[in-house]
């Protein structure tokens, strides 16, 4: 069982590579987001889309078990969606992403996200050729999660507390939230955000801008 998993994870970074650089080659920034179920991702990345659509041209990617019914949620935003369902796999895999994007033209995206399977725990192990890993947890959950989880938080670039506009009814304790958050990973750069009142979304936003400036500049060197 060992080595099969050893032999899946190296198929999938064989994958995962060639992903980034046809990413990169079309001067694409891939941004996954990752989190438990129920923590607003879905929420948050339909107000992501909406918010950068008339500035850049923006896609995604959402994996889920079954239905579509993040994929009709993230179309309300108007632009180009597409789901990919897993079946009884607990996260998306490169190949899955190579198959999704087998028809699309990534020459004409600035900013391509990939919104994975609710799921703490597998999503850590498989890389997508993103260029950047965005792990989101909500003030419902409790500020232990990254204590609990540190794999996924290691594997992330940057955390994203959401539903802030609960912070208070829920008693959530934001000091020990990033103080969990920067033990499982020293510097991670932290995001507060209600894709509800859109508090903390502009921060979010231009660091999302910035990130694809960079890479645009990259480009031209």
């Amino acid at each position: 069982m060992l080595e099969v998993r050893k032999n899946v994870l190296k198929q999938n970074d064989v994958i995962a590579r060639a992903l980034r650089d046809r990413f990169r080659a079309q001067g694409t920034l891939a941004v996954s987001l990752v989190s438990s179920p129920g923590a607003g991702k879905t929420t948050f990345l339909e107000k992501t889309l909406t918010l950068l659509k008339p500035r850049f041209r923006v896609a995604a990617l959402v994996g889920d078990l079954a239905t579509e019914n993040d994929a009709l949620r993230l179309a309300r935003s108007e632009v180009p969606v597409r789901q990919i369902t897993t079946g009884t796999l607990c996260h998306l895999e490169a190949a899955m992403i190579e198959h999704a994007l087998e028809d699309w033209n990534l020459g004409q995206l600035d900013v391509l996200f990939i919104e994975n399977v609710g799921n703490l725990v597998c999503p850590a192990s498989y890389d997508l050729g993103e260029d950047l890993r965005m792990v989101l947890l909500s003030v419902t959950e409790g500020e232990d999660k990254p204590l609990k989880y540190p794999t996924i938080f290691n594997s992330a670039d940057v955390a994203v507390i959401t539903k802030i506009d609960l912070a208070a009814a829920v008693e959530f304790d934001e000091r020990a939230a990033n103080a969990n958050i920067q033990a499982v990973r020293p510097g991670m750069q932290v995001f507060k955000v209600s894709a509800k009142t859109n508090e903390g979304m502009d921060d979010c936003l231009q660091f999302l801008s910035d990130a694809l400036t960079e890479r645009s500049q990259k480009m031209t060197v």
